[in-house]
């Protein structure tokens, strides 16, 4: 089964950014997470979306 939520951690690496840069954009709202009991999950389409209104912003300069 494909997993649909990812740790904070798990999400950087997948990013390939820091954890503290990760935490920044969750921070400013350009990546959607959630909670769960106080533990914060994002879901993989949260990063597909990043990715993607990075690659459309990329596309327009």
């Amino acid at each position: 089964m494909t997993r649909l939520l990812f740790t904070v951690p798990e999400a950087a690496e997948a990013l390939a950014i820091s954890r503290s840069k990760l935490y920044q954009l969750l921070a400013t709202g350009a990546v959607d997470s959630i909670r769960i009991d106080g533990s914060r999950r994002i879901p993989i389409s949260a990063l597909t979306d990043y990715i993607t209104r990075l690659t459309r912003k990329e596309a327009v300069v």
